[in-house]
């Protein structure tokens, strides 16, 4: 039976979403992103691409490159809600999918061609996701994610493309290099400086050749310009760790500030932990400075995740790595060695008053929001609520307004 992979997009989701909401950005040049000096661009429309601006610009030289574009500071929360909507038609209407990003979809359509037909039911289910949504989507269908992730690109915007079992290689032959996922721009000026631009250069150069230029890197780029690479869907995805961080509007040597965020950080995290049976047994805090060096630094603990054991670990952790004293762009704080399993009563250390705060206080959080009731040691924090469950098996919504 020939794989039937099925892969959709949603066209510039952020923008799509924003013009949902406010029918007068139709047909206008939009910028979706940060909006302070170091804001990035998330999203832009079409209609600022022939200026030449991508999404993870910088949003001061868009601006500079598209004056009249509208800028939108965007709500990740917003945009986790109609991504629901879109995830919960496909998880009705598709036997087997995975969510790739909060715009992105697999979806395993084999042997339905069989009873139905592949195409025909794609087709359906995109003009379904459209009417039912209002957002536009394009689907790229062929026997593998690759070449459907990469007929997508190719049919958008707003459109759909087929490429039947054998005639992957035809397809892919006339593509840029860089066209195949997974070719960053490093490995794209590798390739380029030998002379490769395009994928009919690699489907015709022996597999030998490119794994002595880019290793293994090289085995999976050449598979990928066959056609004939088939990574799996995976519906699921089991978390090793979780984390957060935040890089500060302005760089910073406030003690106060750092250690505040850092709290607010952890909170968090531990509340998730909680919520979802979930325990830590390694810490760890990162700390990028203005030159942009990142350091970082670990800790092994006992499985935990109460907050009063959690927090203190961090900022000690903290004060270890903070040596410099120089000015700080970011901080953040993981959570790794993750196993099922609930808060262990500490015999000596805890007691019956401190349990039921806990369990009080994620009542509230979780019926309010995580922001809801916090520590006073971290009410000068801002920007650290998540806006999903980490374990629930999908990826993270990409903060709009988050800079880099």
């Amino acid at each position: 039976m020939e794989s039937q992979i099925l892969h959709l997009d949603l066209d510039t989701f952020f923008v799509s979403c924003e013009r949902l909401l406010d029918s007068r950005l139709m047909h206008r040049p939009i910028l979706v992103g940060g909006t302070g000096d170091r804001g990035v661009v998330s999203a832009c429309s079409y209609e600022t691409r022939r200026f030449g601006i991508h999404s993870g610009m910088s949003m001061k030289l868009a601006r500079q490159l598209c004056p009249e574009a509208t800028v939108i500071k965007g709500n990740a929360g917003t945009y986790t809600k109609f991504s629901e909507q879109v995830t919960e038609i496909i998880k009705e209407k598709v036997p087997v999918f995975e969510k790739a990003s909060v715009d992105e979809f697999y979806a395993d359509l084999s042997g339905m061609d069989k009873f139905f037909g592949s195409y025909k039911y794609a087709c359906e289910l995109r003009n379904y996701i459209i009417k039912e949504t209002g957002l536009p989507i394009s689907f790229g269908l062929s026997s593998n994610k690759v070449v459907s992730k990469m007929a997508t690109d190719e049919a958008k915007p707003n459109n759909q493309m087929r490429v039947d079992f054998g005639l992957e290689k035809p397809f892919l032959a006339p593509l840029s290099i860089r066209k195949i996922p997974s070719v960053g721009k490093k490995t794209y000026e590798t390739l380029r400086g030998l002379g490769i631009l395009k994928v009919k250069t690699v489907q015709d150069m022996p597999l030998e050749l490119m794994t002595s230029a880019l290793g293994v890197h090289g085995r999976t780029i050449w598979k990928r310009a066959q056609g004939i690479d088939r990574p799996p869907l995976v519906p699921f995805h089991e978390r090793k760790s979780i984390s957060t961080e935040r890089t500060f509007g302005k760089d910073t040597t406030n003690i106060t500030q750092l250690r505040t965020t850092l709290t607010a950080m952890v909170e968090n995290l531990a509340f998730h932990l909680r919520t979802n049976d979930k325990l830590t047994a390694c810490v760890a805090v990162r700390v990028r400075y203005s030159d942009f060096q990142t350091v970082s630094k670990q800790m092994k603990i006992p499985y935990s995740s109460a907050d009063h054991i959690l927090i203190p670990k961090i900022l000690e952790l903290f004060e270890k790595l903070y040596q410099r004293r120089m000015l700080v762009r970011l901080v953040g704080v993981r959570f790794s060695d993750l196993v099922s399993g609930n808060y262990q009563i500490h015999l000596f250390d805890d007691t019956l008053e401190a349990l039921s705060l806990y369990n009080a206080m994620d009542t509230i959080r979780k019926r309010y929001g995580d922001r809801a009731v916090v520590y006073a040691s971290s009410m000068g924090a801002k920007s650290i609520g998540r806006f999903h469950n980490p374990f629930n098996g999908e990826p993270p919504i990409v903060l709009a307004h988050r800079t880099q």
